[in-house]
């Protein structure tokens, strides 16, 4: 049988200029060191890329070259066949100090290794670096050159490519820092035009990447809807003997109630960084992010979730229970847990509120009798957008978030304008939202059969929804 070829790339730069977050980024493993100190990098490391247990690419982590200038004069001088000056430059050079890094940077390339060159954008090109691009030329192996573009400064942007033009096969503008899923694809597509040997094998690559990445989007549906399963169809049922004080009984269940949701979310975002491979590195929101607001805030409501008129059509069309009554707690909406249950209100009921509604509402159905009181579930069916929301949000956060990145953002991508939803449910359509009112509705009925059916299918709106978000579209 023979063994598959998997294409292997030597990321090399200068430190402090993104070679390693680039490694990190496109090889998605958030274990790359990334240091700004020179010299931390002495050894080639390998970071494979696999998936469903087979590797698909190899990207290698190298040194910088140490002594460009007279590797450099040694190869002009070199007078012996093109296709073995790398093989003898580093036997000549392996047991010379001053050319260790010079050797191990080199040495991926003797086993086939194409070459990705990253540096910074942000400076002018200096002759240390036409000597290494020069050296890199030289190798005769297929070869890209990246500038990352780390800020915003392009001043030296046409220098570089200028410079690049004379010396490699192909020249991309990444941003290894913020690049999403879309950009890094559009990267490898980049890796097939630097060598024809190279094309089918890459092609192949880029399918699994695609085909990985419409997995993951399902593993996150799946995770989701389980998520919404779980809070949506929270019953309980506590003990209400003769003398009982009704208001103490349930803030205690109300408190369980909180404790468990924040438990269930956070469950679910943990599985989503997983599932993207962000294992090492804590991935802190944004300050500003809506997630950082409590879930049951007043904030939070108004600002996520459907837009009033969106409310009162799924109101109409489902009957489902979406403002009968509520009550608005010192810390923000209180699930009208000291009011009496109403009927199912529709559209009506909800044009009745008006402004109102939107500061408040009756999240959970309670019901009471001379032996129990039954707690959930729940009857307003704005939770289950706002709780898909927060999802959704967190899911865009994380997929953004690249490997490479080790600060942290100072603003979320969403910004806050008054009297405006800004949830990713207001965009959903009118078909997307058939499917979330099927669901909510067969939570509250409660057949396991019925609850499945329509799980099922929110599924797989969700993970239609969720290929949107990674390509940039809402």
């Amino acid at each position: 049988m023979i063994k598959p070829v998997v294409p292997e790339f030597a990321v090399v730069g200068h430190p402090n200029e993104g070679k390693s977050s680039v490694l990190s980024t496109l090889a998605e493993d958030d274990s790359v060191r990334i240091s700004p100190i020179p010299g931390e990098t002495t050894e080639c490391r390998s970071f494979p890329v696999i998936i469903d247990g087979r590797e698909i690419i190899r990207f290698v982590d190298t040194p910088g070259f140490q002594n460009p200038r007279n590797t450099l004069r040694w190869m002009q001088n070199y007078e012996g066949p093109d296709e073995d000056m790398v093989k003898e430059f580093v036997r000549a050079h392996e047991k010379d100090p001053a050319f260790r890094d010079d050797c191990e940077l080199l040495t991926p390339l003797l086993d086939g290794a194409g070459i990705i060159f990253v540096i910074d954008g942000s400076r002018p090109v200096r002759n240390v670096d036409r000597a290494e691009m020069e050296i890199l030329r030289l190798t005769g192996r297929p070869r890209m050159a990246i500038i990352n573009s780390k800020e915003d400064d392009s001043s030296y942007r046409k220098q570089w490519q200028n410079e690049f033009r004379k010396h490699f096969n192909s020249i991309r503008i990444f941003n290894s820092n913020r690049a999403t899923y879309a950009q890094r694809i559009s990267l490898l597509e980049s890796l097939k035009s630097i060598d024809q040997n190279l094309q089918t094998v890459l092609e192949m690559v880029i399918s699994a990447f695609k085909q990985d990445w419409t997995a993951r989007n399902q593993q996150t549906a799946d995770a989701i809807v389980s998520m919404l399963t779980g809070i949506l169809s929270y019953r309980r049922t506590a003990p209400y003997p003769e003398g009982t004080d009704e208001s103490a009984l349930r803030e205690k269940l109300h408190k369980k109630y909180v404790r468990f949701v924040a438990k269930e979310e956070q469950k679910t975002y943990r599985q989503i960084r997983s599932v993207f491979k962000h294992n090492i590195f804590n991935y802190d929101l944004p300050d500003h992010s809506i997630l950082q607001e409590d879930l049951f805030s007043e904030k939070t409501w108004q600002f996520l979730g459907l837009s009033k008129t969106q409310l009162v059509m799924a109101g109409a069309l489902s009957g489902a229970a979406i403002g009968a009554g509520f009550d608005v707690a010192a810390h923000g909406i209180s699930f009208g847990f000291f009011s009496t249950l109403g009927g199912v209100i529709g559209a009506a009921g909800t044009t009745l509120k008006g402004k109102e509604f939107l500061s408040g509402v009756r999240l959970l159905g309670i019901k009471l009798d001379h032996q129990k009181l039954q707690f959930g579930p729940a009857n307003n069916i704005q939770f289950l957008y706002i709780l898909l929301d927060r999802a959704l949000i967190f899911y865009s956060h994380i997929i953004n978030w690249a490997h490479g990145r080790r600060d942290y953002p100072d603003s979320t991508s969403m910004t806050e304008t008054p009297g405006t939803k800004q949830g990713y449910s207001t965009g959903l359509d009118r078909t997307a939202r058939k499917t979330c009112r099927a669901f909510f509705k067969a939570i509250q009925g409660d057949d396991q059969e019925t609850i499945e059916q329509a799980a099922d299918t929110l599924k797989k709106m969700l993970t239609k929804s969720l290929g949107s978000i990674s390509r940039g579209k809402t």
